[in-house]
Protein backbone atom coordinates (compact mmCIF):
# COMPACT_ATOMS: atom_id res chain seq x y z
CA UNK A 1 0.00 0.00 0.00
CA UNK A 2 2.70 2.64 0.96
CA UNK A 3 4.70 1.44 -2.14
CA UNK A 4 1.48 2.23 -4.11
CA UNK A 5 0.64 5.31 -2.68
CA UNK A 6 4.34 6.46 -3.56
CA UNK A 7 3.96 5.03 -6.59
CA UNK A 8 0.49 7.68 -7.17
CA UNK A 9 2.19 10.82 -5.71
CA UNK A 10 5.54 10.25 -7.48
CA UNK A 11 3.12 10.28 -10.72
CA UNK A 12 1.26 13.32 -9.96
CA UNK A 13 4.56 15.45 -9.60
CA UNK A 14 6.08 14.19 -12.67
CA UNK A 15 2.62 14.61 -15.06
CA UNK A 16 2.63 18.63 -13.25
CA UNK A 17 5.82 18.97 -14.06
CA UNK A 18 5.38 17.57 -17.77
CA UNK A 19 2.34 20.12 -17.96
CA UNK A 20 4.54 22.76 -16.88
CA UNK A 21 6.92 22.50 -19.08
CA UNK A 22 5.03 21.20 -22.56
CA UNK A 23 2.11 23.98 -21.86
CA UNK A 24 3.83 27.51 -21.43
CA UNK A 25 0.54 28.37 -20.07
CA UNK A 26 0.83 27.33 -16.80
CA UNK A 27 4.08 29.56 -16.06
CA UNK A 28 5.26 32.39 -14.90
CA UNK A 29 7.63 34.41 -17.05
CA UNK A 30 11.11 34.40 -14.31
CA UNK A 31 9.02 33.82 -11.72
CA UNK A 32 7.51 37.07 -11.26
CA UNK A 33 3.87 37.75 -10.62
CA UNK A 34 1.60 38.64 -13.97
CA UNK A 35 -0.45 36.93 -16.55
CA UNK A 36 0.15 33.52 -17.61
CA UNK A 37 -0.80 33.11 -21.40
CA UNK A 38 -4.03 32.67 -23.06
CA UNK A 39 -2.95 31.32 -25.82
CA UNK A 40 0.21 29.20 -26.48
CA UNK A 41 1.27 31.00 -29.76
CA UNK A 42 0.45 34.41 -28.85
CA UNK A 43 0.78 34.91 -25.32
CA UNK A 44 -1.21 37.51 -24.02
CA UNK A 45 -1.47 39.23 -27.59
CA UNK A 46 -5.45 39.10 -27.65
CA UNK A 47 -5.93 40.53 -23.67
CA UNK A 48 -3.64 43.62 -25.22
CA UNK A 49 -6.20 43.78 -27.83
CA UNK A 50 -8.91 43.31 -25.77
CA UNK A 51 -8.12 45.96 -23.59
CA UNK A 52 -7.35 48.51 -26.89
CA UNK A 53 -3.56 48.71 -26.86
CA UNK A 54 -0.16 48.19 -25.01
CA UNK A 55 -0.46 50.95 -22.99
CA UNK A 56 -3.97 50.26 -21.44
CA UNK A 57 -3.25 46.93 -21.04
CA UNK A 58 0.01 47.54 -18.90
CA UNK A 59 -2.22 50.19 -16.82
CA UNK A 60 -4.56 47.31 -15.57
CA UNK A 61 -1.30 44.66 -15.61
CA UNK A 62 0.58 46.94 -12.97
CA UNK A 63 -2.76 47.38 -11.04
CA UNK A 64 -3.34 43.83 -10.35
CA UNK A 65 0.07 42.52 -10.00
CA UNK A 66 2.32 46.00 -8.96
CA UNK A 67 4.77 47.40 -10.41
CA UNK A 68 7.25 44.60 -11.63
CA UNK A 69 4.49 42.46 -13.29
CA UNK A 70 5.03 39.76 -16.27
CA UNK A 71 3.70 38.93 -19.08
CA UNK A 72 4.03 36.54 -22.45
CA UNK A 73 4.77 38.51 -26.23
CA UNK A 74 3.94 35.75 -28.02
CA UNK A 75 6.47 32.67 -26.83
CA UNK A 76 8.79 35.07 -25.17
CA UNK A 77 7.98 36.15 -21.52
CA UNK A 78 8.33 39.85 -20.92
CA UNK A 79 8.75 42.09 -17.49
CA UNK A 80 7.31 45.00 -17.11
CA UNK A 81 8.36 48.01 -14.95
CA UNK A 82 6.04 50.59 -13.69
CA UNK A 83 7.38 52.62 -10.90
CA UNK A 84 10.34 55.28 -10.63
CA UNK A 85 11.52 52.97 -7.75
CA UNK A 86 11.84 50.05 -10.13
CA UNK A 87 13.24 51.96 -12.87
CA UNK A 88 15.85 53.37 -10.80
CA UNK A 89 17.17 49.80 -9.74
CA UNK A 90 16.98 48.25 -13.02
CA UNK A 91 20.93 48.68 -14.05
CA UNK A 92 21.93 46.83 -17.60
CA UNK A 93 25.25 47.89 -17.79
CA UNK A 94 24.56 47.82 -22.15
CA UNK A 95 22.69 50.79 -22.06
CA UNK A 96 24.86 51.63 -25.20
CA UNK A 97 21.82 52.55 -27.51
CA UNK A 98 18.55 54.29 -27.18
CA UNK A 99 15.08 52.25 -25.87
CA UNK A 100 12.84 54.04 -28.45
CA UNK A 101 15.40 53.40 -31.37
CA UNK A 102 15.46 50.08 -30.85
CA UNK A 103 12.02 49.47 -30.31
CA UNK A 104 11.26 51.25 -33.62
CA UNK A 105 14.34 49.19 -35.78
CA UNK A 106 12.88 46.05 -34.25
CA UNK A 107 9.49 46.53 -35.47
CA UNK A 108 10.91 47.30 -38.73
CA UNK A 109 13.07 44.12 -39.24
CA UNK A 110 16.37 46.32 -38.67
CA UNK A 111 19.56 45.38 -36.96
CA UNK A 112 19.49 47.62 -33.64
CA UNK A 113 23.73 47.96 -34.00
CA UNK A 114 26.32 47.10 -36.63
CA UNK A 115 27.27 43.94 -34.99
CA UNK A 116 30.48 45.27 -33.54
CA UNK A 117 30.01 45.44 -30.18
CA UNK A 118 29.05 47.70 -27.04
CA UNK A 119 31.98 50.02 -28.47
CA UNK A 120 30.70 50.32 -32.12
CA UNK A 121 27.08 50.85 -30.50
CA UNK A 122 28.45 54.10 -28.32
CA UNK A 123 29.99 54.90 -31.61
CA UNK A 124 27.01 55.13 -33.79
CA UNK A 125 25.42 56.14 -30.72
CA UNK A 126 26.99 59.63 -31.10
CA UNK A 127 27.06 59.71 -34.34
CA UNK A 128 23.26 59.85 -34.52
CA UNK A 129 22.92 62.51 -32.10
CA UNK A 130 25.67 64.62 -33.38
CA UNK A 131 23.94 64.30 -36.91
CA UNK A 132 20.67 65.79 -35.23
CA UNK A 133 22.57 68.28 -32.92
CA UNK A 134 24.44 69.80 -36.26
CA UNK A 135 21.65 69.45 -38.09
CA UNK A 136 19.29 71.81 -36.00
CA UNK A 137 22.43 74.29 -35.73
CA UNK A 138 22.53 74.78 -39.19
CA UNK A 139 19.21 74.77 -40.16
CA UNK A 140 17.55 76.72 -37.28
CA UNK A 141 17.02 80.04 -39.97
CA UNK A 142 14.55 77.02 -41.76
CA UNK A 143 12.71 75.88 -38.78
CA UNK A 144 11.83 79.47 -37.86
CA UNK A 145 10.94 80.22 -41.20
CA UNK A 146 8.53 77.22 -41.50
CA UNK A 147 6.83 78.26 -38.07
CA UNK A 148 6.63 81.73 -39.36
CA UNK A 149 4.97 80.50 -42.45
CA UNK A 150 2.33 78.76 -40.19
CA UNK A 151 1.61 81.24 -37.51
CA UNK A 152 1.27 83.97 -40.45
CA UNK A 153 -1.81 81.56 -41.58
CA UNK A 154 -2.94 81.32 -38.47
CA UNK A 155 -3.22 85.10 -38.31
CA UNK A 156 -4.87 85.76 -41.59
CA UNK A 157 -7.98 83.15 -40.37
CA UNK A 158 -11.27 84.85 -38.74
CA UNK A 159 -11.13 84.91 -35.43
CA UNK A 160 -14.49 82.47 -35.11
CA UNK A 161 -12.70 80.20 -37.55
CA UNK A 162 -11.85 76.32 -36.04
CA UNK A 163 -7.95 75.69 -36.42
CA UNK A 164 -7.50 71.95 -37.03
CA UNK A 165 -4.08 71.28 -34.56
CA UNK A 166 -3.76 67.48 -36.24
CA UNK A 167 -3.99 68.35 -39.82
CA UNK A 168 -1.43 72.24 -39.54
CA UNK A 169 1.32 70.92 -36.85
CA UNK A 170 2.05 67.21 -38.52
CA UNK A 171 2.37 69.01 -41.34
CA UNK A 172 4.97 71.29 -40.53
CA UNK A 173 6.34 68.53 -38.64
CA UNK A 174 6.67 66.81 -42.03
CA UNK A 175 7.98 69.73 -43.92
CA UNK A 176 10.65 70.54 -41.25
CA UNK A 177 11.95 67.19 -41.14
CA UNK A 178 12.20 66.00 -44.42
CA UNK A 179 14.28 69.53 -45.33
CA UNK A 180 16.55 69.05 -42.38
CA UNK A 181 16.79 65.39 -42.50
CA UNK A 182 16.94 64.72 -46.59
CA UNK A 183 18.00 68.07 -48.17
CA UNK A 184 16.15 71.20 -49.54
CA UNK A 185 14.64 69.22 -52.42
CA UNK A 186 11.75 68.58 -49.99
CA UNK A 187 10.97 72.11 -50.27
CA UNK A 188 8.81 70.97 -53.10
CA UNK A 189 5.15 70.09 -52.13
CA UNK A 190 4.83 67.36 -53.85
CA UNK A 191 7.81 65.07 -52.59
CA UNK A 192 6.61 65.86 -49.01
CA UNK A 193 2.96 64.92 -50.02
CA UNK A 194 5.24 61.46 -51.32
CA UNK A 195 7.02 60.96 -48.23
CA UNK A 196 3.61 61.66 -46.34
CA UNK A 197 1.68 59.02 -48.09
CA UNK A 198 4.41 56.18 -47.93
CA UNK A 199 5.07 57.63 -44.03
CA UNK A 200 1.35 57.57 -43.30
CA UNK A 201 1.26 53.79 -44.24
CA UNK A 202 4.09 52.18 -42.58
CA UNK A 203 3.10 54.44 -39.31
CA UNK A 204 -0.52 53.06 -38.87
CA UNK A 205 0.73 49.66 -38.68
CA UNK A 206 4.12 49.81 -36.41
CA UNK A 207 3.29 49.17 -32.65
CA UNK A 208 -0.31 47.88 -33.96
CA UNK A 209 -0.49 45.69 -36.65
CA UNK A 210 2.43 44.00 -35.78
CA UNK A 211 1.82 43.73 -31.97
CA UNK A 212 -2.01 42.38 -32.27
CA UNK A 213 -1.10 39.91 -35.20
CA UNK A 214 -3.65 41.92 -37.32
CA UNK A 215 -0.98 42.62 -39.97
CA UNK A 216 -0.42 39.33 -40.91
CA UNK A 217 -3.85 38.00 -41.28
CA UNK A 218 -4.56 40.55 -43.55
CA UNK A 219 -2.62 39.90 -46.94
CA UNK A 220 -3.89 43.51 -48.27
CA UNK A 221 -2.78 45.26 -45.57
CA UNK A 222 0.95 43.33 -45.41
CA UNK A 223 1.50 44.09 -49.66
CA UNK A 224 0.26 47.87 -48.55
CA UNK A 225 2.44 47.76 -45.63
CA UNK A 226 5.59 46.19 -47.77
CA UNK A 227 5.39 48.40 -50.58
CA UNK A 228 5.08 51.18 -48.63
CA UNK A 229 8.27 50.70 -46.72
CA UNK A 230 10.34 49.21 -49.81
CA UNK A 231 9.03 52.83 -51.39
CA UNK A 232 10.49 54.49 -48.43
CA UNK A 233 13.63 52.95 -48.38
CA UNK A 234 14.10 53.08 -52.00
CA UNK A 235 13.89 56.75 -51.95
CA UNK A 236 15.49 57.03 -48.91
CA UNK A 237 18.93 55.23 -50.53
CA UNK A 238 18.68 57.42 -53.81
CA UNK A 239 18.50 60.37 -51.39
CA UNK A 240 21.71 59.37 -50.04
CA UNK A 241 23.14 58.22 -53.60
CA UNK A 242 22.87 61.93 -54.79
CA UNK A 243 23.71 63.96 -51.69
CA UNK A 244 27.38 61.83 -52.08
CA UNK A 245 27.30 62.92 -55.13
CA UNK A 246 26.92 66.68 -54.57
CA UNK A 247 28.89 66.33 -51.43
CA UNK A 248 26.90 69.25 -49.73
CA UNK A 249 27.19 69.16 -45.36
CA UNK A 250 23.70 70.93 -44.67
CA UNK A 251 21.04 68.03 -43.56
CA UNK A 252 21.19 64.44 -41.50
CA UNK A 253 22.15 62.59 -44.01
CA UNK A 254 25.02 64.45 -45.11
CA UNK A 255 26.27 63.55 -41.82
CA UNK A 256 26.10 59.90 -41.97
CA UNK A 257 27.39 60.30 -44.94
CA UNK A 258 30.80 61.65 -43.72
CA UNK A 259 31.09 58.57 -40.80
CA UNK A 260 31.98 55.77 -43.39
CA UNK A 261 28.66 53.67 -42.60
CA UNK A 262 27.16 51.38 -45.13
CA UNK A 263 24.24 52.49 -47.39
CA UNK A 264 22.08 50.26 -45.66
CA UNK A 265 23.00 51.94 -41.74
CA UNK A 266 22.55 55.15 -43.47
CA UNK A 267 19.08 53.94 -44.72
CA UNK A 268 18.55 52.53 -41.51
CA UNK A 269 19.04 55.69 -39.64
CA UNK A 270 17.45 58.01 -42.18
CA UNK A 271 14.16 55.67 -41.66
CA UNK A 272 14.37 55.46 -38.21
CA UNK A 273 15.13 59.79 -37.81
CA UNK A 274 12.10 60.87 -40.89
CA UNK A 275 9.29 58.07 -39.36
CA UNK A 276 9.84 59.13 -35.58
CA UNK A 277 11.24 62.60 -35.59
CA UNK A 278 8.28 63.68 -37.84
CA UNK A 279 5.18 62.18 -35.41
CA UNK A 280 6.99 63.17 -31.88
CA UNK A 281 7.89 66.45 -33.65
CA UNK A 282 4.12 66.83 -34.14
CA UNK A 283 2.63 64.95 -31.56
CA UNK A 284 4.50 67.03 -29.32
CA UNK A 285 3.52 70.42 -30.72
CA UNK A 286 0.04 69.32 -30.99
CA UNK A 287 -0.38 68.70 -27.48
CA UNK A 288 1.00 71.22 -26.85
CA UNK A 289 -1.11 73.91 -27.87
CA UNK A 290 -4.16 71.65 -26.80
CA UNK A 291 -3.53 71.77 -23.30
CA UNK A 292 -2.46 75.85 -23.56
CA UNK A 293 -5.59 76.66 -25.19
CA UNK A 294 -7.96 75.49 -21.89
CA UNK A 295 -5.45 77.82 -19.24
CA UNK A 296 -5.30 81.83 -20.43
CA UNK A 297 -3.14 81.62 -17.21
CA UNK A 298 -0.59 79.48 -17.95
CA UNK A 299 -0.61 81.17 -21.47
CA UNK A 300 -0.06 84.81 -20.10
CA UNK A 301 3.07 83.28 -17.47
CA UNK A 302 4.77 81.38 -20.94
CA UNK A 303 3.70 85.14 -22.79
CA UNK A 304 5.52 86.95 -20.27
CA UNK A 305 8.67 85.30 -20.10
CA UNK A 306 8.88 85.58 -23.59
CA UNK A 307 8.74 89.10 -23.72
CA UNK A 308 11.36 89.55 -20.88
CA UNK A 309 13.96 86.81 -22.85
CA UNK A 310 13.55 87.71 -26.00
CA UNK A 311 11.38 91.13 -26.30
CA UNK A 312 10.78 92.02 -30.05
CA UNK A 313 13.41 89.82 -31.49
CA UNK A 314 12.36 85.91 -33.35
CA UNK A 315 13.77 83.16 -31.14
CA UNK A 316 17.39 82.16 -31.39
CA UNK A 317 19.17 78.91 -30.38
CA UNK A 318 21.39 80.26 -27.90
CA UNK A 319 18.46 81.79 -26.37
CA UNK A 320 16.38 78.45 -25.74
CA UNK A 321 18.12 77.73 -22.47
CA UNK A 322 17.31 80.53 -21.33
CA UNK A 323 13.29 79.74 -21.84
CA UNK A 324 12.85 77.89 -18.45
CA UNK A 325 9.15 78.33 -18.52
CA UNK A 326 8.57 77.08 -21.97
CA UNK A 327 11.23 74.58 -20.71
CA UNK A 328 8.28 73.37 -18.37
CA UNK A 329 5.08 73.59 -20.61
CA UNK A 330 7.05 70.75 -22.90
CA UNK A 331 7.94 68.85 -19.91
CA UNK A 332 4.88 68.83 -18.59
CA UNK A 333 2.82 68.12 -22.06
CA UNK A 334 5.35 65.31 -22.39
CA UNK A 335 4.27 64.11 -19.03
CA UNK A 336 0.59 64.62 -19.07
CA UNK A 337 -0.01 63.26 -22.63
CA UNK A 338 2.57 60.45 -21.37
CA UNK A 339 3.82 61.41 -24.92
CA UNK A 340 6.05 57.96 -25.72
CA UNK A 341 4.26 55.64 -22.95
CA UNK A 342 6.22 52.54 -23.77
CA UNK A 343 10.13 52.26 -23.99
CA UNK A 344 11.82 48.42 -24.38
CA UNK A 345 15.27 46.97 -23.43
CA UNK A 346 16.72 43.95 -23.81
CA UNK A 347 18.44 42.54 -20.79
CA UNK A 348 21.99 42.16 -21.87
CA UNK A 349 23.07 40.83 -18.25
CA UNK A 350 21.17 39.07 -15.75
CA UNK A 351 19.93 42.24 -13.51
CA UNK A 352 17.77 42.76 -10.16
CA UNK A 353 14.49 44.71 -9.33
CA UNK A 354 13.08 43.92 -5.61
CA UNK A 355 13.64 40.64 -5.10
CA UNK A 356 13.39 39.62 -8.33
CA UNK A 357 15.98 38.37 -10.55
CA UNK A 358 15.54 39.13 -14.64
CA UNK A 359 17.29 36.63 -16.88
CA UNK A 360 19.92 37.91 -19.57
CA UNK A 361 17.82 38.29 -22.78
CA UNK A 362 14.43 38.90 -21.03
CA UNK A 363 12.64 41.61 -22.70
CA UNK A 364 11.75 44.55 -20.62
CA UNK A 365 8.88 47.18 -20.89
CA UNK A 366 9.46 50.57 -19.12
CA UNK A 367 5.66 51.44 -18.96
CA UNK A 368 6.51 55.04 -18.90
CA UNK A 369 2.63 55.83 -19.24
CA UNK A 370 2.03 54.07 -16.12
CA UNK A 371 4.51 55.97 -14.40
CA UNK A 372 4.47 59.50 -15.85
CA UNK A 373 0.91 59.46 -14.67
CA UNK A 374 1.80 57.51 -11.08
CA UNK A 375 0.21 59.21 -7.83
CA UNK A 376 3.59 58.30 -5.91
CA UNK A 377 5.53 60.36 -7.95
CA UNK A 378 2.95 63.24 -9.19
CA UNK A 379 1.07 65.06 -7.02
CA UNK A 380 -2.40 65.61 -8.93
CA UNK A 381 -1.21 63.68 -11.80
CA UNK A 382 -4.31 63.72 -14.24
CA UNK A 383 -3.93 68.23 -14.25
CA UNK A 384 -1.58 69.85 -16.97
CA UNK A 385 0.76 72.11 -14.07
CA UNK A 386 3.96 73.28 -15.65
CA UNK A 387 4.95 74.58 -12.28
CA UNK A 388 5.43 71.25 -10.96
CA UNK A 389 8.79 71.17 -12.61
CA UNK A 390 9.97 73.88 -10.27
CA UNK A 391 10.75 71.04 -7.97
CA UNK A 392 13.82 69.34 -8.58
CA UNK A 393 12.70 65.88 -7.06
CA UNK A 394 10.19 66.40 -9.98
CA UNK A 395 13.08 67.30 -12.60
CA UNK A 396 14.80 64.53 -11.59
CA UNK A 397 11.95 61.79 -11.64
CA UNK A 398 11.60 63.14 -15.79
CA UNK A 399 15.28 63.09 -16.49
CA UNK A 400 15.33 59.21 -14.86
CA UNK A 401 12.65 58.51 -17.50
CA UNK A 402 14.45 59.62 -20.49
CA UNK A 403 12.94 62.55 -21.18
CA UNK A 404 15.00 65.55 -20.56
CA UNK A 405 18.93 65.99 -19.29
CA UNK A 406 21.40 63.75 -21.61
CA UNK A 407 19.48 60.63 -21.41
CA UNK A 408 16.95 62.27 -23.74
CA UNK A 409 16.82 60.65 -27.62
CA UNK A 410 17.55 62.63 -30.28
CA UNK A 411 14.12 62.85 -31.77
CA UNK A 412 12.83 63.81 -28.98
CA UNK A 413 15.47 66.56 -28.08
CA UNK A 414 14.92 67.85 -31.97
CA UNK A 415 11.21 68.24 -31.22
CA UNK A 416 11.10 70.28 -27.95
CA UNK A 417 13.58 72.87 -30.30
CA UNK A 418 10.72 72.92 -32.78
CA UNK A 419 7.99 72.87 -30.45
CA UNK A 420 9.73 75.94 -28.60
CA UNK A 421 9.99 78.01 -31.49
CA UNK A 422 6.46 77.00 -32.45
CA UNK A 423 5.03 78.45 -29.27
CA UNK A 424 7.64 81.74 -28.95
CA UNK A 425 6.44 82.62 -32.41
CA UNK A 426 2.45 81.85 -31.55
CA UNK A 427 2.29 83.00 -27.97
CA UNK A 428 3.62 86.33 -28.83
CA UNK A 429 1.08 87.09 -31.70
CA UNK A 430 -1.87 84.80 -30.16
CA UNK A 431 -4.05 83.87 -27.91
CA UNK A 432 -5.38 79.66 -27.83
CA UNK A 433 -9.29 78.96 -27.01
CA UNK A 434 -10.13 75.75 -26.58
CA UNK A 435 -13.52 75.05 -28.45
CA UNK A 436 -16.72 74.02 -26.01
CA UNK A 437 -17.30 70.28 -25.16
CA UNK A 438 -14.36 69.14 -27.26
CA UNK A 439 -12.54 66.22 -25.53
CA UNK A 440 -9.20 65.21 -26.71
CA UNK A 441 -8.60 62.16 -26.05
CA UNK A 442 -5.51 59.89 -26.40
CA UNK A 443 -4.63 57.10 -28.81
CA UNK A 444 -1.48 54.98 -26.94
CA UNK A 445 0.38 53.71 -29.43
CA UNK A 446 4.16 54.12 -29.71
CA UNK A 447 3.55 57.86 -29.69
CA UNK A 448 0.41 59.07 -27.80
CA UNK A 449 -1.32 60.99 -30.53
CA UNK A 450 -5.25 62.88 -30.39
CA UNK A 451 -7.58 59.89 -31.47
CA UNK A 452 -9.80 62.66 -33.42
CA UNK A 453 -8.98 65.74 -34.67
CA UNK A 454 -7.97 68.48 -32.03
CA UNK A 455 -9.53 72.16 -32.49
CA UNK A 456 -9.07 75.46 -31.27
CA UNK A 457 -9.81 78.73 -32.28
CA UNK A 458 -7.18 81.84 -32.18
CA UNK A 459 -7.28 85.75 -31.58
CA UNK A 460 -4.67 88.00 -32.05
CA UNK A 461 -3.05 89.90 -28.91
CA UNK A 462 -4.10 93.60 -29.03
Amino acid sequence: MLDFAIFAVTFVIVLVAAVLYLYPSSRRASGIPGLNPTDEKDGNLQDIVNRGGLHEFLVSLHQEFGSVASFWFGGRPVVSLGSVQQLRQHINPNHTTDSFETMLKSLLGYQSGTGGGAAEAVMRKKLYENAVSGTLKTNFPLVLKLVEELVGKWRSFPESQHTPLCAHLLGLAMKTVTQLALGESFGDDAKVLSFRKNHNAIWSEIGKGYLDGSLEKSSSRKAHYEKALSEMESMLLSVAKERKAQRKQAAFVDALLQSGLTDRQIMEDSMVFTLSGCVIAANLCIWALHFLSTSEEIQDKLYKELEEVLGSDPVSLDKIPQLRYCQQVLNETVRTAKLTPVAVRLQGVEGKVDQHVIPKETLVIYALGVVLQDADTWSAPYRFDPDRFEEESVEKSFCLLGFSGSQTCPELRFAYTVATVLLSTLVRQLKLQQLKGQVAEVRSELVSTPRDETWITVTRRS
